[in-house]
């Protein structure tokens, strides 16, 4: 594996800022894998992440989704339980379920509450925290359109937010899209980004943009390819 990934490391021309469809069709070459590879996006913004009026933080519905179906466990009672089983949520429930996962349950991928539950859900916050899955009203999670939350989450719907040094990874897709499918989502991610900005954000916002694979290569993308409409 050193090795193959040692090559494609000698087809990418050093210092260059790759058009965004060219990085692109670029990670799909040099994927070497037998598994279908996903295909990241890193940004290195000119924020400060231990301000906490400069933290990024966004969701977005990819338009052609990530490649990977996610499970999703709604948190909810009486008709509102209905609504997100019919939206298609693969574990409803209250009480039931917390007692479920304080016994070391943690089969899903995604945590959907109404807020009038969030004080049972709140008994999980050290174990749902910890691992991102803990519902959140800013992310559309903690909310009474639970059909809508769900069938977000299962057309691609993505979470992005700074870690440290203003660096923000987003997943766009699967090596086997087609160039065009992760050339659209990847914008859509641009975009929403750029929009998120935060108002006490100083210099230049978009410092750096790279699209990498699983075990690919990162190649950076040239930001003005990626905010053209």
């Amino acid at each position: 594996m050193g090795k193959k990934i040692e090559a494609a490391n000698e087809k990418i021309e050093k210092g260059r800022e790759y058009l965004l469809e060219e990085a692109i069709n670029k990670v799909k070459e040099l994927s070497h894998t037998k598994f279908d590879e996903t295909v990241d996006l890193t940004f290195n913004l000119g924020v400060d992440p231990k301000k906490s009026d400069q933290m990024v933080r966004g969701t977005v519905v990819l338009p052609h989704g990530t490649g990977k179906t996610l499970s999703v466990l709604v948190f909810a009672k009486g008709e509102k339980e209905k609504e997100a089983r019919d939206a298609g949520a693969d574990f409803v429930g209250a009480e039931d379920m917390v007692e479920k996962i304080t016994k070391g349950w943690l089969d899903f991928d995604k945590v959907v509450a109404t807020p009038d539950i969030m004080g049972v859900v709140g008994k999980l916050g050290k174990v749902l925290g910890p691992r991102g899955l803990m519902p959140n009203p800013k992310l559309g999670t903690v909310t009474f359109d639970v059909a809508k939350a769900v069938k977000d989450i299962k057309a691609g719907k993505v979470e992005y937010k700074t870690e440290k040094a203003g660096v923000v990874h987003v997943r766009i897709g699967k090596v086997s899209f087609d160039a065009l499918k992760l050339q659209e989502n990847a914008k859509a991610i641009v975009e929403s980004v750029n929009r998120a900005k935060p108002a006490t954000s100083k210099g230049k916002y978009l410092k750096g943009l790279y699209i990498s694979s699983t075990m690919g290569p990162g190649i950076k993308v040239d930001i003005n390819s990626a905010t053209a409409k």
